[in-house]
């Protein structure tokens, strides 16, 4: 049974003291539920607003997310099915197949690697869209096909390609890390969010659910859902119901959604709340990232503050550590317990914190980078902009720890050395563009 929910979905009959302090409560504890229910209802009906209703025409932005997914991708015959077979194969006694979603990114190459190193069956899946650089992309795909995992090319919104590859492949696990990042982009392009983390999650589960047997579902949400929330360090018994960005909320509606499908289908769902994830192969929109390249340009790097002089902070976390993090979390996943879209019992639903709890000034980030790239910084100080980024995130693992064993053992000065000889390595002699 999920440890979120602790109340019976039918719970038995009682008689109730007609008190005053119970009747009190009991208005209280309606009204706290209504205003809740008011909230959500209006977050997803926003959501279906911007995704159905904003015309595409009317912002170039918007289109191209669009184009990208309804594209055709070349799939199916005897040729790429024996690549899929071959890729999922299980090497090991009491090994996993697993589907890794979004294997092409940053965390998905590194969970599919060392899912495949100790013998998993692992097959990736990815639309490669250039959110970033596919060029980027497409070198963590040529790490990957060295190590035996296969890419399949297509998105998590093409129907027909997902219940084909769960007709290929009985998936025992989903290792479901396709998203649309970013706080920032939120702002530009809105509807790739709802589509990718929201309508593409339902999809997905869609055709999990349908499964025969159905697998097991480990999934990326994420440390923005704490939003607005000031107590800190950020447990998983915490509110979550004051997104500050558009990306935040469709991850917390991505919540809503797997609670919705455990309950429904008899899904087994666990929900990874990543905590500001660094470390070799990363994305090129994170601060470490493009602070790395712009102070080898020699240019300028932005150090917000908050209101009053404040110091905005992260729970940097390596990747190294996330990694075990996820692997952890599907070696403790129960199998979900329905068949053919149809719930035979209770199954497992948890959320987790994967951080380092140790948060980090960003102005001691530009510092570490400095001593290591060997350049002087020319550092701009600026108030912290209102575009969805929230002061400080700081994670409380005490639950990953006791049930999932996780332990964080990478601190900042050692992730970003390693990170920064990936970086001048893998961009050196001119052989690719940093941007």
């Amino acid at each position: 049974m999920s440890h979120l929910d602790d109340i019976p979905s039918t719970p038995g009959k009682f008689k109730m003291e007609k008190s005053p302090f119970i009747q009190s409560r009991m208005r209280w504890h309606w009204q706290s539920s209504l205003a809740k229910l008011t909230f959500w209802s209006i977050i997803f009906f926003c959501l279906i607003l911007i995704f159905f209703f904003r015309s595409p025409s009317s912002n170039p932005l918007l289109q191209d997310p669009y184009r990208r997914s309804l594209r055709t991708y070349n799939w199916g015959g005897p040729a790429w099915e024996k690549r899929v077979r071959s890729s999922a194969r299980v090497r090991s006694r009491n090994g996993f197949s697993v589907l890794v979603t979004g294997a092409a990114g940053f965390v998905g190459t590194h969970v599919s690697s060392a899912l495949k190193k100790r013998g998993d069956g692992v097959l990736g899946l990815d639309n490669f869209n250039d959110y970033y650089d596919p060029s980027l992309k497409r070198a963590r795909q040529e790490l990957l096909e060295r190590s035996g995992v296969f890419i399949v090319e297509g998105d998590i919104n093409d129907s027909a390609l997902l219940m084909k590859l769960f007709e290929v492949v009985a998936f025992t696990h989903v290792m479901h890390l396709a998203a649309q990042a970013g706080v920032r982009y939120a702002m530009e392009n809105p509807g790739s969010y709802v589509h990718s983390n929201i309508a593409g999650f339902v999809n997905l589960l869609e055709v999990c659910k349908s499964a025969n047997p159905q697998p097991a579902i480990v999934w990326a949400s994420s440390s923005s859902v704490y939003g607005l929330n000031n107590k800190v360090p950020f447990s998983e018994k915490d509110r979550t119901d004051q997104p500050a960005s558009l990306y935040a909320a469709t991850k917390k509606a991505g919540e809503e959604i797997a609670h919705t499908y455990n309950h429904i289908y008899g899904l087994s769902l666990t929900g990874l709340r990543f905590f500001t994830v660094y470390g070799p192969w990363g994305r090129p929109d994170m601060a470490y990232f493009f602070f790395t390249r712009d102070i080898l340009k020699r240019k300028s790097i932005p150090i917000f503050e908050a209101a009053n002089h404040g110091t905005v902070a992260r729970d940097f976390t390596y990747i190294d550590d996330i990694v075990k993090g996820c692997l952890a979390a599907l070696d403790t996943a129960e199998k979900s317990t329905g068949t053919g879209g149809k719930k035979k019992g209770p199954a497992q639903l948890r959320v987790y914190n994967l951080g380092n709890t140790s948060p980090v000034p960003v102005s001691n980030l530009v510092s570490i980078l400095e001593r290591l790239l060997k350049v002087k910084v020319k550092r701009n100080i600026m108030k912290l902009p209102r575009n969805g980024d929230v002061q400080f995130t700081h994670a409380n693992i005490s639950l990953a720890q006791r049930e999932l064993g996780y332990k964080p053992t990478t601190d900042l000065q050692t992730g970003l050395k390693k990170f920064v000889t990936w970086y001048t390595g893998f961009y050196s002699g001119g052989k690719k563009a940093a941007g």
